[in-house]
């Protein structure tokens, strides 16, 4: 059949299906990156930003977020099956790539997509994709979780408590800028537990806030921040560097041009949500 869904007899429909979100998300994001590292580089022969005439730049977030409604709109209304599923679901992936690709630009309203800051977006585009991989794998948030022996509503109750206890320990690790073990705490919640325990790293949201006055816990998250700096932070920023592109790269600009640059995501100072 030419409906015949691709890989679902050996990993099952919705296995398959985030499956075809993972590879639609991960084509996407190295796609976006190439193409904004060439248009920064002003490659003549390749593509340019998309401006209207009035000098509308048009962030590649909003293509992302179109796709996404279509997408999710197919998927409630059609109920689509077998390889149109997974067809939907590589488009969805598509736009999630391209809104997570500016995650930083959204969450601080300002455009600091070769910057620092910026790289939060790699980091935003890399757990989405693990957690679709895990997903592929079928391995899940509560995957251990034992209720057997418990009545549908005792299930229910523990499921549920569960969920929230593993959603709070979560959720503290990203406030204490703990990305990684945020996400990985939803599918370990020990991991989860101990990251909401231990301090937080210093230019996270909650060190901003709870350790302005508690000099002696700030100056040991910087000494364990400087630690994990020295060791797998340093390959992570590489590895990140090659497929996303440096932060603060210098603009290659053609030869006896030196007009100011402009090209996608690098423009200065805040742009308006568009």
């Amino acid at each position: 059949m030419a409906a015949q869904a691709i890989g679902e007899g050996l990993l099952g429909e919705s296995r398959a299906a985030m499956a075809a979100f993972t590879i639609g998300l991960l084509l996407t994001f190295l796609g976006v990156r190439i193409n904004t590292r060439l248009i920064r580089a002003k490659v003549t022969w390749w593509f340019h930003d998309i401006e209207s005439e009035g000098g509308l730049h048009v962030h590649h977030m909003v293509i992302g977020v179109v796709l996404m409604v279509v997408a999710g709109i197919t998927l409630i209304a059609a109920l689509p099956q077998g390889l149109y599923l997974q067809l939907t679901a590589l488009v969805f992936g598509a736009g999630v790539a391209l809104t997570l690709d500016e995650f930083a630009l959204i969450l601080r309203l300002k455009d600091v997509y070769w910057s620092t800051e910026g790289r939060l977006s790699v980091d935003a585009v890399v757990v989405a994709v693990c957690a679709g991989m895990l997903l592929v794998l079928g391995v899940h948030p509560l995957g251990n979780l034992s209720t057997a022996s418990l009545t549908g509503a005792q299930a229910g109750v523990v499921i549920a408590v569960t969920i929230v206890v593993d959603a709070c320990f979560a959720v503290i690790c990203l406030v204490k800028g703990k990305l990684w073990t945020g996400f990985f705490g939803l599918f370990i919640p020990l991991l989860g537990t101990v990251g909401a325990i231990r301090i937080a790293r210093p230019g996270s949201p909650w060190a901003h806030k709870r350790y302005v006055d508690k000099p002696k816990k700030l100056a040991k998250s910087q000494r364990r921040e400087d630690r994990t700096n020295a060791t797998w932070r340093a390959w992570r920023e590489a590895f990140f560097d090659l497929i996303a592109g440096k932060p603060h790269m210098p603009n290659i600009e053609p030869a006896g041009n030196k007009t100011v640059d402009t090209t996608d995501d690098e423009r200065p100072g805040p742009t308006p949500p568009e």
